[in-house]
């Protein structure tokens, strides 16, 4: 019998006073950071159980349905399961919360057997700004917006694509990404969101997506010029990464529990785009 348990944890945050999710030299606030420092304090435990997360989330966004696991000694497990959720609640601070700790399936992997993230970005153009009870979740875009003209837009850059375009690149990662909806609605509060779902995202790549459908919307670019700037696949200057606190990490979507750890292993390999030709 293994020595460890594996425990997934369903956790949000309001990501406004955060560094992102990911612990950082320097004693710089993280999601991450808050969570371990928790975890170890209520099991009082001398050693820090490190969290993998579902997707790392940069500074000043949010996440209502993030994932996230940690391998715990099983005595440590046994001992403080029933009433860890609760301890964890008194311990962490107001902006973060867990809402859920059980033992994951066989090969449950939070980051690699994810099938597809959802994330959602929320703007407002209206002339007099943000309600400011929402100002920290909602992005002030002082041009009136066209949300049939973003839509338009957003259905050029559905499907597998290398994003380059829209990625602040990483050396040895991949850029090739599968975008599975790109969709925007004004609700009746005047507010915009857009859903945003792919099997992966590379850094920045949402808020560069939304920001070339903003300038769409705006009239800046007509409607076939973000999937011109996918193809050409070099970054434009003319695409802007939008402010961070409009977006927020909706839902991470798993494979039924017999599938977890091939996909696990599927999404560790290293992706091409099939070859067009020889010339």
């Amino acid at each position: 019998m293994s020595g460890v348990v594996r425990v997934r944890l369903d956790l949000s945050y309001d990501g406004t006073a955060f560094s992102g999710w990911a612990k950082q030299a320097g004693g710089r606030r993280t999601v991450q950071g808050e969570i371990e420092d928790a975890l170890r304090t209520v099991t009082r435990s001398a050693t820090t159980f490190e969290l993998t997360v579902a997707g790392r989330t940069d500074a000043g966004v949010h996440a209502r349905g993030q994932v996230a696991h940690v391998d715990l000694p099983r005595e440590v497990w046994a001992e403080h399961r029933p009433k860890l959720l609760k301890r964890l609640a008194g311990r962490l601070p107001k902006d973060v919360r867990v809402w859920a700790l059980r033992e994951a399936p066989e090969g449950f992997d939070a980051r690699f057997s994810a099938i597809w993230r959802r994330y959602a970005y929320r703007v407002t153009d209206n002339p007099g700004g943000v309600d400011p009870l929402l100002r920290s979740h909602v992005l002030w875009h002082d041009w009136p917006l066209d949300v049939d003209a973003m839509n338009e837009a957003a259905r050029g850059l559905l499907g597998e694509h290398d994003f380059a375009a829209y990625c602040k690149r990483r050396e040895g990662a991949t850029t090739i990404r599968t975008l599975q909806q790109l969709s925007l609605v004004r609700g009746d509060d005047g507010i915009i969101t857009a859903t945003v779902r792919a099997d992966a995202f590379c850094h920045n790549m949402v808020r560069s997506l939304i920001g070339a459908l903003l300038f769409v919307g705006d009239g800046h670019r007509t409607p076939d010029w973000p999937a011109k700037v996918l193809a050409a696949g070099v970054r434009d200057s003319a695409v802007h990464v939008v402010r961070p606190h409009g977006l927020t990490l909706e839902e991470v979507g798993y494979p039924a529990d017999e599938l977890l750890a091939a996909r696990s292993v599927e999404a560790r390999n290293k992706r091409t785009l099939p070859s067009a030709g020889c010339c």
